[in-house]
């Protein structure tokens, strides 16, 4: 899962996104990157790449001789890449057309391409493949002087799952988020203001947070925060106050992870099909399935390989497609598969499933 921290005070921001980032690493990345604002607006600055955090931590040495004092705000994140490679320009965070705003997003759009279709004919370019970069892109083009506005009639647009964070050069004292789907957490102090998709990564500067639900957006200032429905109506919430410690706070107050992942099931699900199942017409958007309704009509039998957990989840998938679908269902050891000779039939499909995309029988 992607990681997202945010900060807006004094200090030094570069230092304090790094640190944050540190602390979701746990959850699995390819690429990291972060966006400077200064302190007067003057600029708006994005240093990224593939790799490691101590790979954007030597990029930032390298690419940011100011004063690490001199940014007043800035927007972190960390990135498994879904849409688009690993790469330079599918790292967050990504920022419009005319460079003057920056956004971190995790989730999936579902829309996006229909979306990015639409931007395109009204003249935009995108650097990347990501479903995220429409996002900072739809705000550009909805923006008339008040970035909230913007923000909020973006978010109106996009279908699907999101967490996001919004820097803009022209409001260097701003920082906005919003989420639906996907978490984020605030954090409180008298003279700076976090934003993350965990607690775990802003605990070190403040014990008092805000959990945002769905449908909210949050318009943070140093030492302020002002939260809101995405049609701009007010919502009151008082902050809460974290007593855990950093262990327990990354298993978000479970004994253990296990325990932790085994409660996360059914949002786990809930976030898989959001925006995927349409019930009025009794069908699925599938967007990551590359295969016409022709091909699919065309499988006559579906092999599911993978090793563990993933197996597990094979087992389950068999069910499944045997039971709704009747479609001849088996599951192969992946480990083992590779080292044999399988006899695969015609019209066969073949399904690999890994939990890190990076397991050798996968490959």
């Amino acid at each position: 899962m992607c990681g997202i921290v945010g900060y807006i005070g004094s200090g030094n921001v570069p230092g304090i996104l790094l640190a944050g980032l540190r602390r979701l690493e746990y959850r699995g990345y390819d690429s990291a990157g972060i966006a400077l604002a200064s302190t007067h607006g003057a600029e708006l600055r994005v240093v990224k790449c593939p790799g490691k955090i101590s790979d954007l931590e030597t990029r930032i040495r390298e690419t940011l001789p100011e004063k690490a004092d001199a940014w007043g705000a800035g927007i972190g994140h960390t990135r498994w890449a879904t849409h688009g490679p690993p790469t330079q320009n599918n790292a967050h965070p990504h920022l419009s057309r005319n460079g003057e705003i920056a956004i971190v997003h995790n989730g999936i759009i579902e829309n996006y391409a229909a979306l990015k279709d639409q931007l395109v004919h009204d003249g935009y370019t995108f650097a990347g493949d990501t479903d995220s970069e429409v996002i900072a892109h739809l705000i550009e083009a909805c923006y008339d002087g008040d970035l909230r506005d913007a923000v909020a009639q973006a978010l109106a647009r996009l279908e699907g799952a999101y967490g996001i964070a919004v820097l803009s050069k022209r409001h260097p004292q701003t920082l906005i988020a919003a989420r639906k789907g996907s978490p984020i957490v605030i954090g409180v102090c008298d003279d700076r203001t976090l934003v993350a998709s965990d607690v775990s990564a802003i605990v070190d500067h403040t014990r008092r947070v805000i959990f945002m639900n769905d449908g909210e957006m949050a318009v943070a200032t140093p030492g302020r925060v002002d939260v809101t429905t995405l049609a701009q109506t007010p919502v009151t919430r008082e902050p809460r106050r974290i007593d855990w410690d950093v262990g327990r706070i990354e298993k978000e107050g479970y004994d253990h992870f296990m325990l932790k992942e085994i409660h996360e099931q059914p949002r786990a699900l809930a976030d898989c099909i959001r925006g995927r199942l349409l019930e009025d017409a009794g069908d699925a958007k599938l967007s990551g399935l590359a295969m016409t309704a022709a091909e699919m009509a065309r499988i006559g039998r579906i092999s599911i390989a993978a090793c563990g957990t993933s197996l597990y989840a094979g087992m389950v998938g068999r069910f499944f497609f045997e039971d709704l679908a009747g479609i001849p269902t088996e599951t192969e050891q992946a480990a083992e598969f590779r080292y044999r000779n399988p006899i695969i039939e015609p019209d066969t499909c073949l399904v690999a499933i890994t939990q890190s995309g990076e397991t050798a029988d996968t490959l």
